[in-house]
């Protein structure tokens, strides 16, 4: 593909990697993160920063060979063949983005809520969590053009106030000892914190479906692949390094929920506490917004391959909108009946299953796409290893050790629902046909 004409230049196909990491997702889970790691959560974010990393490597070179809207779906299909494996793991992609829908939707009205008088803020809670998804739902059917143009400035303003939080952190006085004591958590307990803000990274996965549309894709790519996660990494260090420079754990325990606003309050009082309710508002809005474009198209794709019914290809408005229907419904369920720790359990761990898979379908499509194979092997490696460690954890908790009865149902359902659906209907998995199959 040539340079030349419209289409995605380099800094905005990086926009769109980190504009979906930099997400609801850290809104949601830094508190539940330093609670479960302590002064060792900037290292958290860095250990999942390093198997996010790996992934992305196979992620480039996958898309690089493979563009088109198809994105990991495609490149699953092409590395195993079609069958009920395959099509569990791309419904299971449909449902881990219906997890990520419930996070962020949770995240909103936890900020929100928390603009309110305490005694009515459980009821705020719901209501703005339910209101979120549904407000934002109508938008996406009656006007998702306008609402994806808007993602930009919605994006510039969240890191604008998320820069500004960082600055402000480290130019007033903090108590910077809270920072590194690692031996206050074991190595097991480290990662498996770590692995529970995995998913505060799978946003780089978003690239791969917006790749045919990319100028200069062998310039853009690696950027926006790698460069994206490396930015991302760094972001959340460092928000994570003042939040602790600034607030106790008994502290960060008292707001669990809304950990960086409090923290905001810390720095710089009431300012600050409104200008990151403003920035979470704003980022958990935008992060639904594009999850609901991505997961109707996603539900699009899959019914396309012969996985979903016939009826999810269909567009209301020339949007795939039946297949965000359906995901919004799920997710309103998960938000206001799942525990948050259950749900970031649940979407850490879906994704970290798929991220393997992709991985080792880079390993076994090696040759096609010109990649070093022992990398992506790693990358399957750290990433089932993170997702023992993770299972592990959670099961070692007597509070939290129904949440892996959860994610299996989730698992489970994946299968069920690719077995059944194939046995009444007898569709198979078809590959997608792209102008280009390489770059």
């Amino acid at each position: 593909m040539n340079d030349s004409g419209p289409g995605l230049g380099t800094f905005s196909t990086l926009s769109i990697g980190i504009g979906g990491m930099v997400g609801g997702g850290i809104f949601a889970v830094t508190g539940l993160t330093i609670e479960m790691t302590k002064g060792a959560a900037p290292l958290a974010f860095l250990v999942a920063g390093i198997v996010a990393l790996l992934t992305s490597y196979s992620y480039l070179k996958l898309t690089l060979a493979f563009p088109g809207e198809g994105g990991t779906v495609d490149f699953l299909n092409r590395a195993f063949g079609g069958g009920i494996l395959t099509g569990a793991a791309n419904i299971l992609l449909l449902l881990s983005y219906v997890v990520l829908l419930a996070i962020y939707a949770y995240a909103f009205g936890s900020y929100g809520a928390d603009l309110f008088p305490e005694a009515h803020q459980g009821v705020w809670l719901h209501g703005l969590t339910s209101g979120v998804i549904l407000g934002l739902l109508a938008l996406n059917v009656l006007a998702a053009r306008a609402v994806i143009r808007s993602e930009n400035a919605f994006n510039a303003i969240k890191m604008l106030l998320l820069g500004g939080f960082i600055v402000a952190g480290l130019v007033m006085p903090g108590d910077w000892s809270r920072l590194g004591p690692v031996d206050a958590v074991s190595p097991v307990a480290l990662i498996s914190g770590a692995m529970l803000i995995f998913l505060n990274y799978e946003g780089f996965e978003l690239i791969a479906n917006s790749a045919a549309e990319v100028k200069n894709p062998r310039r853009s790519l690696p950027i926006a692949y790698i460069g994206g996660v490396l930015i991302v990494i760094v972001l959340y260090m460092l928000i994570t390094a003042v939040v602790l420079g600034h607030m106790t754990l008994e502290q960060v325990g008292q707001n669990s929920d809304t950990t960086l606003s409090a923290a905001g309050r810390a720095i710089l009082g009431p300012p600050g506490y409104l200008a990151i309710v403003l920035a979470a508002l704003l980022a958990t809005s935008s992060a639904i917004n594009a999850t609901f474009y991505s997961t109707g198209r996603l539900a699009y794709v899959v019914a396309k391959t012969g996985e979903l019914p016939r009826e999810l290809e269909r567009s209301i408005r020339g949007e795939h909108s039946e297949g965000t229907f359906l995901c919004a419904l799920l997710a309103l369920v998960l938000a206001n009946f799942v525990p948050l720790e259950a749900i970031a359990t649940m979407g850490s761990a879906g994704f970290l299953i798929l991220f393997a898979l992709v991985n080792l379908a880079n390993v076994r499509l090696a040759r096609q796409t010109g990649s070093r194979a022992w990398i992506s092997a790693l990358a399957a490696l750290a990433t089932i290893g993170a997702l023992v460690v993770l299972c592990v954890s959670v099961d070692e908790n007597p509070a939290s050790r129904n949440h892996l009865w959860i994610l299996g149902g989730m698992i489970a359902a994946s299968l069920a629902i690719e077995a059944v659906y194939r046995g009444i209907t007898g569709r198979k998995i078809r590959l997608h046909r792209h102008r280009r199959d390489a770059i």
